[in-house]
C-alpha cells in the first residue's frame, strides 16, 4: 500500500477594488509554497466580491468533481464575508484552513491589503455556521507560517485516510496480553479503522497454495540481497519465504492498510519457528506498517504516523531505562527503511522455538518521534515524545542460542526526563518515526478529540 500524495483545494480571495495583481500574484505564490512542501494543490481562480458572483461560481466549478482532502481559504486582502461563504459552502463537508496572508515592504515602507480585516470578519461566522476549520494568520514582518499550515492540512488528510481503513489481525491476544486489546466501537467511531481478525490456519492454507517456482525465486532473492552472519539450516530460508508470501497474498486480497499477528502463541508455537525473517521479507515486498503480538493500538498508531508522514514507521520495545532515556530494540525484525546498511540476518533459535532468520541489522540514528495510542479512562490518549536516537553499547538479550545476537536497537535520549515518560508510558511497544513530527501529531489529535500527552 503506497500512501497517495496529499491533495488540497485552494481558493484565493480579495476585494473587487484592490488591484488584482496584488491578490493573484500573492495567492499563486502561496499555492506554490504548499506544493514545495509535498502537497498536490488544485488551484481555483481567485474570487472577489463581484455582485453577480461570477468569480465565485467559477471557483466552485473548478473544484467540484475534483478529489481533494482539505480546502485552503487563502485571504489575501479585505473581502466581504458573503463572497467567501458563497464560494466555500459547497465544500462545507471538508476541513478548511482559513489562512490570512500578510503585507510586504516596498520602496522603504510597508504595504498591506488589509488581509486580517478579511479573516477576522470571517472567523466567527464560519464558526457559528459549523465549518470545520483552523484559523491561521501570518504576522507582519515575520516568516510565513507554512509549516503550521501544512501540519494542519496533513493532519486533515490523515484523518480522512483513517476513516474506513482496514487493519488485518492474524489471531487474537497473543500471550494473553491486556495492553494489546482494543475497543472496536470506540476505535471505529473516533478514529475510523476496522480491525479484521482471521486465523493462522488461513495463512497455512495459503502457504500450501503457493507456486514452487515463486518460493525458489524469492528464496534466491533473500540469499542474494541479505547479509547472513552464518549459513542457515536446510529449509530455514524457504520457511520464512513461504510465510511472507502467504501473508502478502492475504494482505493483498483483503486490502489491509496495516497488519499484526499472533507471534509467540501463534507462529512460534504452532509453526515452530520465529517469523522475523518472514516479516523482514514482507517489508521488502509490501509497503504497509506491521507490528507483532496482536498489538491493536500499536497498529493504529503506525497507521496514523504512516499517513501523517508518508513513511512506514518501525516499532520498538523497551529493554532498559536510563536516567536520560531508554534502551529500545526489537527481538525480531525491522523494515529495511530504518536499517543503517544492508539487511542482516542471523539464523538463530530462542528458547524452545526452532531456527528462524533473526534480523540483526544496524538501525539508523538521528532525531525521532516516539508515539503510542492508548485508551485511558474511557478516552483515547496519544503519548508522544522527542528523542535523539544513538547507537547503544554492546548488549544481548538472554535466551538466544549462542553466540547471542546484537538485536536491532537504539539508545533513546529523551528531550524530557525519563521519570516523566515512565509515569505516562502506555505499553511495551512504541512507534518510531524519524524526524520531529510533534506538530503533526498535535494537529491530528486536536482534530479527532484525542488527548495528547507531550
Amino acid at each position: 500500500m503506497k500512501t497517495k500524495k496529499a491533495s488540497i483545494g485552494f481558493i484565493g480571495f480579495g476585494e473587487v477594488n484592490t488591484p488584482p495583481e496584488f491578490i493573484k500574484e500573492r495567492c499563486a505564490a502561496a499555492a506554490e509554497e504548499f506544493r514545495k512542501r509535498g502537497l498536490d494543490v488544485i488551484e481555483a481562480p481567485v474570487v472577489n466580491d463581484d455582485p453577480a458572483g461570477a468569480l465565485s461560481d467559477a471557483a466552485i466549478a473548478a473544484l467540484q468533481g475534483r478529489e481533494f482532502d482539505a480546502l485552503v481559504v487563502c485571504v489575501a486582502g479585505w473581502i466581504p464575508t458573503w463572497a467567501v461563504i458563497r464560494t466555500i459552502e459547497p465544500f462545507k463537508h471538508k476541513p478548511m484552513l482559513l489562512f490570512g496572508l500578510s503585507g510586504w515592504r516596498e520602496n522603504g515602507h510597508f504595504v498591506t491589503t488589509a488581509d486580517q480585516a478579511g479573516t477576522t470578519a470571517l472567523r466567527l461566522p464560519m464558526s457559528e455556521m459549523g465549518f470545520n476549520f483552523k484559523y491561521l494568520v501570518n504576522f507582519k514582518d515575520q516568516v510565513p507560517r507554512w509549516d503550521e499550515a501544512v501540519a494542519y492540512l496533513k493532519a486533515a488528510i490523515a484523518s480522512k485516510a483513517l476513516k474506513g481503513a482496514l487493519i488485518g489481525m492474524c489471531g487474537y491476544r497473543d500471550m494473553r496480553l491486556y495492553g494489546t486489546l482494543y475497543d472496536g466501537c470506540a476505535l471505529k467511531s473516533v478514529i475510523g479503522p476496522e480491525v479484521e481478525h482471521f486465523d493462522l490456519l488461513e495463512i497455512k492454507e495459503l502457504e500450501e497454495a503457493l507456486d514452487a517456482d515463486e518460493i525458489a525465486s524469492m528464496s534466491e532473492h533473500v540469499r542474494k540481497d541479505w547479509v547472513f552472519t552464518r549459513e542457515p539450516q536446510t529449509g530455514t530460508v524457504e520457511a520464512s519465504v513461504r510465510l511472507a508470501l502467504a501473508m502478502r497474498n492475504k494482505i493483498a486480497d483483503r486490502g489491509y492498510q496495516a497488519f499484526s499477528f499472533c507471534d509467540v502463541d501463534g507462529v512460534k508455537r504452532l509453526l515452530k519457528f520465529a517469523p522475523a525473517g518472514a516479516m523482514t521479507l514482507l517489508h521488502d515486498i509490501t509497503d504497509i506498517p506491521t507490528v507483532p503480538e496482536n498489538d491493536s493500538y500499536g497498529a493504529v498508531t503506525q497507521l496514523i504516523m504512516n499517513n501523517l508522514t508518508g513513511v512506514v514507521p518501525a516499532y520498538m520495545e523497551f529493554y532498559e531505562f536510563l536516567k536520560s532515556g531508554a534502551l529500545m530494540g526489537v527481538p525480531d525484525y525491522v523494515p529495511a527503511s530504518v536499517c543503517d546498511g544492508p539487511v542482516t540476518v542471523m539464523p538463530n533459535a530462542f528458547g524452545s522455538f526452532g531456527e528462524g532468520l533473526l534480523n540483526v541489522s544496524k538501525v539508523r540514528t538521528g532525531e525521532v518521534t516516539l508515539t503510542r495510542l492508548a485508551k485511558v479512562g474511557g478516552e483515547f490518549v496519544m503519548h508522544a515524545v522527542l528523542a535523539d536516537a544513538v547507537t547503544p553499547e554492546t548488549w544481548e538479550e538472554a535466551g538466544w542460542a549462542p553466540p547471542a545476537p546484537q538485536l536491532p536497537s537504539l539508545e533513546m535520549r529523551f528531550r524530557a526526563p525519563a521519570e516523566w515518560f515512565l509515569q505516562n508510558v502506555m505499553g511495551q511497544h512504541y512507534i518510531v518515526s524519524y524526524g520531529n513530527h510533534l506538530d503533526l501529531v498535535r494537529e491530528y489529535c486536536r482534530m479527532n478529540g484525542i488527548k495528547i500527552i507531550l
